[in-house]
């Protein structure tokens, strides 16, 4: 039978949080142990880093202020690091550094969309300011890990549903899908097509759907053959590209879920004998640098990366000065806007 008393410390224990040295009694290690673990000091047992890692996830232990000497640093972790997209994302969280006297680590979680475990002992003993995360997430180990160290995070353009309690920062996808699609049915395309990004991805399965309101709402038929899924790369769009417009009944106009599948399709049109946008009109999504400089100019989508880059390392920032996240807001959503170039025309008659 529980005793009163016993009763009373339990409450106590289950409403407050729990300091180092209680940690420490209950994994049955020293406090320095414990130190070592939350610093992420390399030298402790396995099963002595885990027991203790579980306890604090438990009590959602977190690093006083005090304790939490971090260093000038924001960690940036890519899901992929290796296009111009990736460079426009770099130099918004440098500019917000630079202000802030801080520096910036990168590292890519090599087309995974949760870094490994390793990345996250290496942020824990590094403790910087913060971490932005690219189209990628944390499992919940590691999101425990990283709160127990007071290191916040925010994701910028979540791969899914981050959800309510995680920071992010995205664009109005489904807006900007939307007003593509809608574009070349102004302009009396009456079949169009359709290159996505992952499906697994949120802001990708969102400009689809963005792009089936807008037939659905002009009163024209979605066809989910034209609807074909990439990878946001330009072989992509070059291969599904050739693969839509080989069709007896090829599309008059592609919306490409990004402006490097956009790319790769002018490269299947050109090899397919199609003139864009005489024969061939085509949308992207992104606004990269590149999209003015292609022949013809390419109508697009833009999406305001370097300023989702640079909220992003401003909230981080911000949630790593307050104690709560009282009074910041923790999803933010930047508008897309449609450019139109020279890439899209009235269908051939």
């Amino acid at each position: 039978m529980t005793s009163p008393d016993s009763a009373a410390t339990q409450t106590r224990r289950s409403t407050q949080t729990a300091t180092l040295a209680e940690i420490a009694r209950e994994a049955g290690v020293s406090a320095p142990t414990v130190s070592k673990v939350l610093n992420g000091r390399a030298d402790v047992a396995p099963a002595t880093r885990t027991r203790v890692e579980e306890l604090l996830r438990s009590h959602g232990y977190r690093r006083r202020r005090a304790e939490a000497s971090r260093s000038p640093l924001i960690d940036l972790v890519f899901h992929e690091l290796e296009s111009a997209w990736a460079m426009e994302v770099i130099r918004g969280v440098e500019n917000v550094a630079r202000e802030a006297g801080l520096s910036v680590v990168l590292s890519e979680s090599a087309g995974r969309l949760t870094p490994g475990r390793t990345w996250a002992d290496q942020v824990a003993a590094r403790r910087p300011h913060g971490v932005v995360l690219v189209l990628s997430g944390l499992d919940e180990s590691q999101r425990a890990l990283l709160t127990s160290r007071s290191i916040p995070f925010v994701v910028m353009d979540p791969a899914g549903d981050p959800g309510t309690d995680v920071p992010s920062i995205g664009a109005t996808n489904w807006q900007g899908g939307l007003a593509a699609t809608r574009h070349l049915v102004d302009l009396g395309h009456r079949r169009i097509g359709s290159i996505s990004g992952p499906s697994r991805m949120m802001c990708s399965r969102a400009r689809v759907d963005g792009y089936r309101a807008a037939l659905e709402t002009a009163g024209l038929p979605v066809d989910p053959s034209l609807i074909v899924a990439g990878d946001f790369h330009h072989e992509a769009g070059y291969r599904l590209g050739l693969e839509l417009l080989r069709r007896d009944d090829r599309p008059t106009a592609v919306f490409a879920g990004n402006d490097l599948q956009a790319l790769g399709l002018y490269e299947a049109a050109r090899e397919l004998g199609l003139r864009i946008p005489e024969d061939l009109s085509v949308v992207g999504f992104d606004d990269l640098p590149v999209a003015r400089w292609v022949g013809p100019p390419l109508t697009t989508v833009r999406q305001p990366l370097t300023e989702m880059a640079e909220a992003a390392a401003r909230l981080v920032l911000e949630l790593g000065r307050q104690e709560s996240r009282t009074g910041v807001a923790t999803r933010v959503e930047l508008a897309t806007s449609l450019v139109v170039r020279s890439s899209t025309a009235a269908p051939p008659v």
